[in-house]
């Protein structure tokens, strides 16, 4: 499961245009294969769409989710403009950070020691404390408050989870910083794919 993004970086009219179809070209092209597209928001206009945040999900997410990514040139005269000069109209496409699961016991590491707290006698000369350790990340947590090693350890499970939605946070917080970059900014050259005319014919020749 990933997440892409649709930008037109705030572009005129013809971008809007050239995003509605990338939009449903993307959705048949999806389809196709077999994999799930959900729109998880959508700003539009008269014209087309702005942005577009998409969920895929499916076998082969990562080879369509390539097959986008990227800027993405249209090559037409303005169909709202006529008298424009510009012929050549570009969007970006791009992956948005993956959001975190609870973690499965698999992805973590658990050792289990002697509890330092209090707790009397059978706290002390029984191994209940547990330190899980997430394998991916190196993010840890050890937890000693419960009586039994079972208990602490499904604890620490939860204290986990809610460590690594705080570390993605972070991350997030940081993307976001470079999604709004890219919300007012989208590369005008060395397009991934290239359409053109009012029916958007692929050129053969556009990078895949």
């Amino acid at each position: 499961m990933i997440y892409i993004q649709i930008s037109t970086a705030q572009g005129p009219a013809e971008c809007r245009i050239f995003a509605r179809f990338v939009l449903g070209r993307l959705l048949a092209e999806a389809q196709a294969e077999g994999v799930g597209v959900e729109i998880i928001s959508e700003t539009a206009d008269k014209h087309g769409i702005m942005s577009a945040v998409l969920k895929l999900d499916g076998k082969h997410v990562e080879i369509l989710a390539q097959r986008w990514q990227g800027s993405l040139q249209w090559i037409c005269a303005s169909p709202v403009r006529p008298k424009h000069p510009r012929k050549n109209w570009y969007i970006g496409v791009f992956r948005m950070p993956d959001m975190p699961e609870m973690p499965s016991e698999s992805e973590i590491e658990f050792q289990t020691c002697r509890s330092g707290g209090k707790g009397g006698q059978h706290v002390n000369k029984t191994e209940s404390a547990v330190r899980a350790t997430h394998k991916a990340s190196g993010i840890s947590v050890r937890v000693e408050s419960e009586r039994s090693q079972h208990a602490n350890k499904k604890l620490a499970l939860t204290l986990l989870a809610q460590k690594l939605a705080e570390h993605h946070a972070g991350q997030t917080d940081d993307y976001a910083r470079a999604q709004h970059s890219r919300l007012y900014q989208v590369e005008r050259g060395n397009p991934k794919r290239t359409f053109v005319g009012t029916e958007f014919k692929e050129k053969p020749d556009a990078k895949s």
